[in-house]
């Protein structure tokens, strides 16, 4: 500790391994006091382990924590041993620049915000003398969307594909994502009681890094209704001893999905992109986007807008088509 310009070490006992690292990592968060910045030498990585271990913890859902925990990894990686004193805008932007070559800009974007909430900490509790993170940007291409809505043509052979061959428990999870737009978390969490005639009540999530079961949004709670055939063959599946309907299966479904697409002699997707099948089917079938959005769980309209809605190409050719004729018609 810090008292009067002079460090103390201070020594405890504790009955376990586990409260005494606790307590080492307060009082290395209490160094921080505006006192001696120049002398800074705890690393930015140790000191956003302390961070999220003893602040973000209490303050975000498992999943999240999670998330930081991961990110911590990539910072020890990037950072290494680099001492707060050293650290400037300057510093935190070429590895960013560095870490943005071999990554997307959204996956950057993520470990770059973690980043700037923890140094704006850093300088509240005297760590760093200057709040610079608003300095760094967010640099790099975002690459080609791996998770493709399958076009008309291809979203209907799949669909007849699964519900003609309901004996593959898969199949059955892909129907139901096909059919409803519901995140794989979400439709892993289905019990018995989720569902009713003619639909799912969607109200849990199954993670496959916590025990947290809490759906990604307050909005996400919602239900979806489904054809009365997809839900008697769900209803017909044998309820596992953990209560859920699904098997969890290693949580490999989009590897399971790349098998049965390249059967199929289907263009490739991931898992998430028979979510946005779901949604850009409805969207080419001039189904209400404030519908479309309800129905997938979004927090406004602009979600759905921004990350969801491609149009089909059997869509934008009609489109192209409709276009070209009005303007003939002039």
């Amino acid at each position: 500790m810090y008292r009067h310009g002079k460090h103390r070490k201070l020594t405890k006992t504790f009955p376990t391994k586990k409260e005494a690292k606790l307590w080492a990592l307060e009082m290395e968060l209490a160094k921080g006091e505006g006192k001696e910045l120049a002398h800074r030498t705890t690393t930015f990585a140790d000191f956003f382990e302390n961070w999220i271990y003893l602040v973000k913890r209490n303050d975000v859902k498992e999943t999240t924590f999670q998330n930081y925990v991961r990110t911590l990894g990539v910072i020890r990686n990037l950072l290494q041993d680099i001492q707060l004193k050293d650290l400037n805008d300057i510093v935190v932007q070429k590895k960013i620049d560095e870490y943005a070559k071999t990554h997307s800009r959204k996956t950057t974007h993520e470990v770059l915000l973690k980043i700037k909430t923890s140094l704006r900490d850093a300088y509240a509790r005297g760590y760093i003398a200057n709040d610079f993170a608003r300095l760094v940007k967010t640099r790099g291409e975002n690459p080609p969307k791996r998770n493709k809505a399958l076009s008309i043509t291809d979203f209907r052979k799949l669909r007849n594909y699964v519900i003609q061959h309901p004996e593959d428990e898969f199949n059955l999870l892909v129907l139901l994502a096909l059919e409803t737009g519901m995140r794989r978390g979400e439709l892993l969490a289905i019990r018995p009681e989720s569902l009713y005639e003619y639909g799912i009540k969607v109200r849990h999530s199954i993670s496959p890094t916590s025990g947290d079961t809490s759906l990604k949004t307050q909005n996400a709670k919602r239900d979806v209704s489904i054809n009365k055939e997809v839900y008697e063959l769900i209803r017909k599946i044998p309820v596992k001893e953990n209560g859920y309907i699904f098997s969890f299966g290693g949580f490999k479904q989009s590897g399971q999905l790349a098998e049965l697409l390249k059967k199929l002699d289907i263009k490739k997707t991931t898992f998430h992109g028979l979510r946005d099948t779901h949604a850009s089917f409805l969207f080419s079938q001039d189904i209400d986007i404030a519908y479309v959005s309800k129905r997938l769980g979004h927090i406004n309209i602009q979600t759905t807008q921004n990350y969801y809605l491609e149009l089909m190409p059997e869509k934008k050719h009609q489109q192209d088509a409709d276009a070209l004729n009005l303007l003939s018609a002039l």
